[in-house]
C-alpha cells in the first residue's frame, strides 16, 4: 500500500503540472493559442504581454500552486515514507508543466512551478533568492539574467538556511533541468547581445572615421 501511495503521488504531481492554465486562459479570454504568439512560452509572463496583466498574474499564481500542491499532496500521502518520493512528485509536476499530456506535450518552461516547489520545501531560502533575483530584473528588465542568478543562489541559500544536503542536490538537479529547458531563450539573449556589441562597434568606427 505505501508503494502505491508513492506512485500515486508521482502521477498526481505530473497531472497537476500538466494543467495548461496559460493555454486555457488565453483561449477563453482572447481566443488565441498562447504557444503561437509572443515568446510562445506557455507561462504567465507571455500571457501578461499577449492577453492581459490580470490574466497573466492569475496564470502565474496557478502555476506556482501546481508545484506547491504537488509537494503538499506527496507529503500527505507519504507521511512516513522516504523524502525521495516527495522530491519525485515535485519534479513530476515540473515535467508535467513542460510536457503536458492535455495539450500534445507542448508546455512552458516552468519557472513559476519551480518556485512553487521550493516555496514549500525551503520557504526561507526561496524567498531570499526571489528577493535577490528581483533586483536585476526590476533594474534591467532582463528576466533571463534574474533567472540565472536565482538558479545559482538557491542551492547556496538552501545549504545555509536548511542544512540539508539532499535538498541541495535536489535543487541542483532541478536547476540543471531548468537550464536545459531555457537554453533556447538563453541563446537568443546571448546572440542579441553579440549583435548589439557588433553594431555599437561599427558605429564607433564610423564616428572615428
Amino acid at each position: 500500500m505505501p508503494l502505491a501511495l508513492d506512485i500515486l503521488s508521482i502521477v498526481i504531481g505530473y497531472l497537476l503540472g500538466s494543467i495548461p492554465t496559460a493555454y486555457i486562459v488565453s483561449r477563453r479570454r482572447k481566443g488565441v493559442d498562447i504557444r503561437q504568439v509572443g515568446s510562445r512560452n506557455m507561462g504567465g509572463g507571455n500571457v501578461m504581454r499577449e492577453v492581459g496583466v490580470w490574466e497573466g498574474a492569475f496564470v502565474g499564481i496557478i502555476d506556482v500552486a501546481k508545484g506547491a500542491g504537488a509537494i503538499l499532496i506527496a507529503q500527505a500521502l507519504n507521511v512516513n515514507g522516504p523524502e525521495l518520493w516527495v522530491f519525485g512528485a515535485g519534479f513530476a509536476a515540473l515535467v508535467g508543466h513542460n510536457f503536458p499530456v492535455f495539450v500534445s506535450f507542448r508546455g512552458g518552461r516552468g519557472s513559476a512551478t519551480f518556485l512553487g516547489i521550493f516555496l514549500v520545501l525551503a520557504p526561507g531560502a526561496t524567498l531570499i533568492t526571489l528577493a535577490v533575483a528581483a533586483v536585476p530584473f526590476f533594474t534591467t528588465r532582463k528576466f533571463m539574467a534574474a533567472l540565472l542568478i536565482g538558479f545559482g543562489l538557491l542551492p547556496l541559500f538552501i545549504w545555509l538556511l536548511e542544512g540539508s544536503l539532499d535538498l541541495v542536490r535536489y535543487a541542483l538537479l532541478i536547476d540543471l533541468f531548468m537550464l536545459v529547458r531555457n537554453l533556447p531563450d538563453l541563446r537568443k539573449v546571448l546572440s542579441k547581445g553579440v549583435r548589439k556589441d557588433i553594431i555599437e562597434d561599427r558605429q564607433q568606427k564610423k564616428i572615428k572615421q
